[in-house]
């Protein structure tokens, strides 16, 4: 089955379509997809439902221009992790609340975002989305009502996509470029405790919470654009460097994103007095900005204190490394080994006290010594995931 797109990657690239498998596992409810559009989908779905089967719980996947923004499974939210996410005291689904932490993990990054959910979406799940800036969202199926909400989105014209949860692609797949016609294997390894067993530094110890952690990050980076490095925590992502050419700088990427995440929660942020008439994706702009005070100019300065009242009393560096060093179980997964020590000198500095990578590196020794030095637990893996 042959559906007609908007357009392809960009407005002037048309036509462009979307073939479908007979029959189809895949049904549009709502709204009428492009090129990126099905990118993301296809890429959510498949990160949402496998972090269903390997964890048993739901899970869901905030994607942004191919790779994840965002990656969680369910679990209960603390207070303060509420407060940092302007959230109120109400109850949520099992399925929202993957949502709320994937989405959680970066809010800059996961404005309108194409959303997937391992779940059917109830009512809970819809609510939530109504408040949020979304361009789509695919899922094994929507409850009467939630449909109804979800439908209403974006003057009608939100993405609404069903797919078969059972459906299993072929097992080689293709993909064309400039007329050349490449072929491989799908990536249809199945990540699970068993990869996260071969633990080479002097720490020995992993809990099971921890390694269901490290399942998330490394099946999250299994469908990011390659190089990439995860920092996860809680069974989330919490920053993400994706597509970068050096590894290093997939880690300072992924290790300030999970540094913001982390302050978001300071109490120092959590007293900012916002200006009536903030919408939530301007609270979180305050905040992006309010954790790089530093940094900016004065410019900027003067346009971030426009969203607030008053003058928010700054974090200073020492507090903030405080605060990080006040969290534990923060992991690292690498999708390639780790090639040198200073991947681990800058995770240290982000408290990370986990790594996951799949080792067989020419300076594995340096690194697993440079993870004692700072008291990380280290696994090898032997499981490469590079995307492209």
């Amino acid at each position: 089955m042959k559906i007609e797109m908007k357009y392809g990657c960009n407005p002037h690239q048309k036509p462009a379509s979307l073939n479908l498998p007979e029959p189809s596992p895949l049904e549009i409810i709502n709204g009428k997809p492009g090129y990126i559009n099905m990118l993301d989908a296809i890429g959510a779905w498949q990160l949402a439902i496998e972090l269903k089967r390997a964890t048993g719980l739901p899970g869901a996947a905030s994607f942004k221009h191919t790779s994840p923004a965002g990656a969680a499974i369910s679990r209960p939210l603390s207070d303060v992790y509420r407060a940092s996410q302007f959230l109120g005291n109400k109850d949520y689904s099992p399925v929202a609340l993957a949502y709320i932490r994937a989405r959680g993990g970066d809010r800059l990054c996961s404005f309108g975002d194409a959303l997937a959910v391992s779940d059917i979406v109830d009512v809970s799940l819809a609510k939530v989305l109504k408040m949020e800036v979304s361009d789509l969202i695919i899922a094994p199926g929507y409850e009467p009502e939630a449909l109804e909400i979800l439908k209403a989105k974006k003057q009608g014209g939100y993405l609404i996509l069903k797919m078969d949860p059972d459906y299993q692609p072929p097992a080689m797949e293709k993909r064309q470029l400039f007329g050349f016609e490449l072929e491989q294997k799908r990536n249809d390894v199945l990540i699970t405790k068993e990869h996260f067993k071969n633990i080479v530094g002097a720490k020995k110890e992993m809990p099971a919470h921890i390694v269901e952690t490290l399942i998330v990050a490394t099946i999250a980076l299994k469908y990011t654009q390659s190089n990439s490095v995860c920092l996860a925590y809680d069974g989330q992502v919490i920053g993400m460097g994706a597509g970068q050419q050096s590894r290093v700088h997939c880690t300072r990427l992924a290790c300030s994103k999970a540094d913001k995440w982390f302050l978001q929660q300071h109490p120092k942020t959590l007293a900012i007095k916002y200006r009536e008439g903030l919408t939530r994706a301007e609270f979180a702009n305050v905040v992006d900005q309010y954790l790089l005070w530093d940094e900016l100019s004065a410019a900027e300065r003067k346009a971030m204190l426009k969203g607030v009242v008053g003058k928010p009393a700054t974090i200073t560096k020492k507090e903030k490394a405080d605060w990080i060093k006040s969290f534990d179980g923060i992991c690292l997964s690498s999708d390639a080994f780790i090639p040198f020590r200073d991947n681990i000198d800058r995770a240290s500095r982000s408290n990370v006290q986990y790594v996951a990578h799949p080792g067989e590196s020419l300076r594995d020794d340096q690194v697993t010594k440079a993870a004692d030095e700072y008291g990380m637990v280290m696994a090898h893996t032997g499981l490469r995931c590079f995307l492209h």
